[in-house]
């Protein structure tokens, strides 16, 4: 019997191919072909022919005739560009195009039928024909570089096939009728006795062809078999998941878009159950741009309630690299773009394909109005497998937010029979939960959602054998949920960050793309803050929109070809040169100053000197500057043609420069540096091989051990080259000691620089090591001129310090990331995300180590490793080749990390001087005060209404209860908490012009001013 019901089982499969599928077409006729890189330069074409060079564009035009046989029947035309594989998405594609240009709709592998409205009488297709290449996982490839890609003219296609063909609508029915009750029989075991009472009525549904419709009546009994009632219940949701670039640029990023988008509305119009759900504010704002007739479109579906705008951000972006106000900014143009343009808000995060989650998104999903997260991404772990599919995220405040990771395990689900086992078998939380989400649709230019698709959703709505399946919408799919948690269902809680256990790499890869990506945050920053201090709005919303655009989880990654980074860089350098001439000219206006740090005459001629704070703390140090000094006397040393002097200054303020005394001084030989706090000395190579911390008597450097040294390791990952970083990779770096020059740069006493010069292969790497009078910080800045390929650079910093975890700073808080690899789930992270720190402490001392972009770092009982530099092979053959800076600090430190979170602030904020001309100057204050300590501020800005208030964010760093008080130059007459839109929820008391508040432990709050 066994073997008769696998070789029924394989009768079936071969008949569903060989008898049932070609009863779909019974006629077809060729169509002409017409072939040029336009409409109005076409040429005859054969079928066969080949065409389109890497990245080009071929429109063809196809031409024919409907014979008056065929009349009230259904047409199509079946279009193969001449595909390689069913890779929707990942080679040529197609766009059916009106008469007027406007899109109809995509071609692709899995959606080659173009639905004529003909009767019998000419036909004329319009095709845009784009020959994206295909990118081959391990195979660099120089199509991904633009110039590269300009010289080739080698076709990639071959066309294959243009034909009308008559549709016949119930053989169509029965090939999907037999497709899912086959595809339903195979998910079931094989002692369960529905499988064979399944077997046998494929078997005679085929043994009485060619006669379609009896078949399909003797099938009739199966259908109305309904499911089991404790049957899991799948919420099916149209998708089509876009990345914004990735083995493509964004300009065919566009065009994909337009491809899917049409095909979505086309599938829309012909489906009243079909539910589309689409994110990313940018996709849509191209569409707008550039075809309006299909945004209506759009636009009149989402009004119906079946095009459903999710996600509320403006691109799904990287979560672990940008800003915590970067991802503010997400949502808050993602949401008001969604609102603007269709009047609704969404209410849940969509990022299924991103690559980690922090510990403080939480509260910025809520506070941007969204309480419901979907995400995929996690299923793909390689070591340790998430417990839950469906529960309560915690993030560092206490804030949740309901979670879902779709149990089937993809964003591109077919709704095949075995996906929707696989979903429900998988599912993790059944005790308490009947449902589940399955995106499903075509992605990345693989055209979204299929009739298909629709079809098996039909047949799977209630059918014995199979979860139910109903087409919906994933805010129905929550209120399901949430209904169940209403009924007393016990949600399991995780809290904490979602650490993602593999792409590891993409803390590093493309270090010029992530650094213009922090060059631009930094500047956005800046000119917003001197606006709103003039109290003028700085117009930067459309450049904030191109930094996040860029921050999508492709880009900032580094994970993209050449093309998109070049792309990236360029974007970015445009961006900040904007901004940084905002900048000069809001100082200007502030100050009267020059115009630029090296403006003015450098004698004095009676101008003031002004020194600029665009941090959120006060300083107190030594500022070393070029072109301009101190038009006070006072100490100074001089440094090449810089000159170095001690300043303090106001937070977020401009003020007059005074060369303060100094107390302290730095002494410097040939292989030592020490002020009143740190001593360090050096070996002959260079290397640090003892850094104490006088003020504790303490070294902080492990016995026999040296550093911070360079470390060079080989890194082949086992998959994604550009994503992955093996723990092996870190494990075998080998120290970078051969030195090419040691010497000294600065000799006190208020500077200190010791340069140290290695080369190593084909790349060298010069480290300039600084001091300066009344600091306990050591800085090491590195210049890298790097050209190895399939290597890992790393910083080395050896600490004698006992704790069995670390401390890193990541948006809105800090997080703590072991020391060992005492279980899997510890062992996973051995490659961890920060942002301005990672310090070990012991509770009356520690070590912090400060950075100003590096993210990867390594934490284990040796120390702290910080990644810098990587060279994948794949999907960028050039990635991280050039000339690039780092700077890092190592910064010793008393109780707690107070002291951290200021200076990491100083570190990346930098002191900048200028000259005001008219000889004199007042302070400018800055436009908010805030006094209480460990607080962190994330935007001052103008409010975006025409109000005049004063926008603060801000958030509370160390993980303590915080009482605060909230001062301006004006008298504040009104204050209220508002949700990240800017929109009031609660007033809160003002007394006498200030405001008095206690923030929650990594509390973020964005307080709305008004003044009168």
């Amino acid at each position: 019997m066994h073997d008769q019901r696998v070789l029924l089982e394989r009768r079936v499969a071969r008949e569903l191919a060989e008898r049932v599928v070609p009863l779909i077409h019974p006629a077809s006729a060729a169509l002409r072909i017409e072939a040029g890189p336009s409409l109005d330069d076409l040429a005859p074409f054969v079928a066969g022919s080949a065409w389109g060079a890497p990245w080009s564009t071929t429109w063809f035009r196809l031409s024919g005739d409907v014979p008056e046989t065929w009349a009230a029947q259904r047409i199509e035309a079946i279009i193969d560009l001449g595909f390689h594989d069913d890779a929707a998405g990942f080679q040529c594609e197609g766009l059916v195009v009106a008469a007027d240009r406007t899109p109809l709709q995509g071609i692709h592998p899995r959606r080659m039928a173009f639905a004529l409205d003909a009767s019998p009488g000419a036909v004329v297709i319009d095709v845009e024909a784009a020959s994206n290449p295909q990118f081959a996982q391990f195979l660099p490839s120089s199509l991904g570089s633009r110039a590269a890609a300009e010289e080739s003219q080698q076709p990639l296609y071959r066309f294959r096939r243009a034909d009308l063909v008559v549709v016949d609508t119930a053989a169509e029915a029965l090939a999907h009728d037999l497709d899912v009750l086959d595809g339903v029989m195979r998910t079931l075991d094989l002692g369960d006795p529905r499988r064979s009472r399944l077997l046998a009525q494929i078997v005679r549904a085929l043994d009485l062809l060619p006669d379609v419709d009896q078949a399909r009546r003797s099938l009739a009994d199966a259908y109305r078999q309904p499911a089991r009632t404790t049957a899991h219940r799948i919420m099916a949701t149209g998708h089509a998941h876009i990345d914004t670039a990735w083995l493509w640029p964004m300009r065919e990023a566009r065009r994909k878009c337009i491809r899917t988008f049409a095909s979505a509305v086309r599938l829309l119009d012909q489906y009243p159950e079909y539910r589309f759900s689409c994110s990313q504010a940018q996709h849509y704002a191209w569409i707008q741009e550039q075809h309006p007739a299909l945004f209506a479109d759009i636009a009149r579906h989402v009004d119906a309630g079946r095009w459903i705008p999710v996600g509320g951000m403006w691109v799904e972006a990287d979560m672990n690299l940008p800003t915590g106000e970067s991802l503010v900014r997400q949502i808050v143009h993602g949401q008001r773009y969604f609102e603007d343009n269709f009047a609704v808000r969404c209410t849940e995060v969509w990022i299924p394909d991103v690559f980690g989650y922090p510990a403080g998104l939480p509260q910025v999903f809520a506070a941007g109005g969204m309480t419901r997260f979907v995400t995929q991404k996690l299923s793909w772990n390689k070591h340790n497998r998430f417990p839950h599919h469906t529960f309560w995220w915690e993030g560092l405040d206490g804030t949740r937010v309901l979670t879902h990771f779709p149990p089937v395990d993809t964003y591109n689900a077919e709704i095949t029979p075995s996906q929707c086992a696989y979903a429900s078998s998988n599912f993790s939380d059944q005790a308490w939960s009947d449902w589940s989400l399955m995106p499903f649709g075509h992605g990345d230019g693989g055209g979204g959602p299929t009739r298909e698709m629709l079809e098996r959703a039909r047949r799977l709505g209630d059918l014995d054998g199979a979860p139910r399946v109903e087409i919906g919408t994933p805010a129905r799919f929550f209120d399901h949920v949430e209904a169940e948690i209403r009924a007393g269902a016990p949600v399991p809680v995780w809290s904490g960050e979602l650490y993602f256990e593999t792409h590891r790499g993409t803390l590093t890869s493309q270090r010029a793309t992530k650094a213009a990506n922090q060059r631009c945050e930094h500047l956005l920053w800046e000119v917003e803050l001197w606006a709103a201090t003039l109290g003028e709005h700085p117009a930067v919303d459309h450049l904030w929109r191109e930094v996040l655009t860029q921050q999508f989880h492709d880009i900032l990654p580094g994970s993209s070809i050449n093309w998109v980074h070049r792309d990236a860089t360029e974007i970015l350098g445009r961006v900040a040169h904007d901004l940084e001439a905002r900048r000069e000219v809001l100082l200007e206006r502030l100050t009267g100053s020059g115009g630029g740090p090296t403006s003015g005459d450098p004698g004095g001629s009676g101008a003031t000197v002004l020194v600029v704070n665009p941090a959120c703390v006060a300083r107190d140090e030594i500022i070393i500057s070029t072109g301009i000094a101190p038009d006070r006397p006072g100490p100074t040393q001089q440094i090449g043609d810089t000159t170095a002097w001690r300043v303090t200054a106001p937070a977020m303020a401009v003020s007059a420069a005074r060369a303060h005394p100094v107390d302290d001084r730095v002494v410097v030989t040939e292989s030592s540096m020490l002020n009143g706090s740190l001593a360090v000395r050096f070996d002959q190579s260079g290397t640090p091989v003892s850094i104490i911390d006088l003020e504790h008597q303490r070294e902080l450097l492990a016995d026999g051990a040296v550093g911070p040294v360079l470390e060079l390791a080989v890194d082949h990952p086992v998959e994604y080259d550009a994503w992955d970083l093996e723990s092996w990779t870190i494990e075998s770096g080998t120290a970078v000691t051969a030195t090419t020059s040691f010497e000294i740069v600065a000799d006190g006493p208020l500077v200190g620089r010791l340069q140290v010069v290695r080369r190593f292969g084909p790349s060298s790497a010069t480290m300039t090591y600084t001091l300066r009078a009344g600091s306990a910080r050591l800085d090491i800045d590195l210049e890298v001129d790097w050209h190895h390929d399939e290597h890992l650079l790393s910083l080395r910093v050896p600490l004698d310090v006992h704790s069995d975890h670390g401390t890193c700073d990541v948006q809105f808080g800090m997080v703590q990331r072991p020391r060992h690899r005492s279980n899997s789930w510890d062992a996973a992270r051995f490659e961890v995300c920060a942002h301005r720190f990672v310090d070990i402490s012991e509770p009356s001392f520690g070590v912090a180590v400060l950075n100003d972009g590096p993210f990867g770092h390594s934490l284990d009982e040796h120390g702290v490793r910080v990644s810098l530099l990587r060279a994948a092979k794949y999907p960028d053959p050039e990635a991280d080749h050039g000339h690039h800076r780092f700077a890092v600090a190592l910064l010793p430190h008393g109780p707690g990390l107070a002291t951290v979170v200021d200076e990491a602030e100083r570190f990346v904020r930098p002191l900048r001087v200028l000259r005001a001309v008219d000889g004199g100057h007042e302070p400018v204050r800055p436009a908010v005060r805030i006094d209480g300590g460990a607080v962190l501020i994330d935007a001052v800005k103008m409010a975006d209404d025409a109000s005049g208030d004063l926008v603060v964010r801000l958030h509370e760093h160390l993980g303590d209860r915080r009482p605060i008080t909230v001062s301006a130059p004006q008298r504040v007459s009104a204050a209220s908490l508002c949700n990240l839109l800017e929109e009031p929820h609660r007033g809160l008391e003002v007394s006498d012009g200030i405001v008095a508040m206690v923030l929650r432990p990594f509390e973020l709050v964005t307080l709305r001013l008004s003044f009168g």
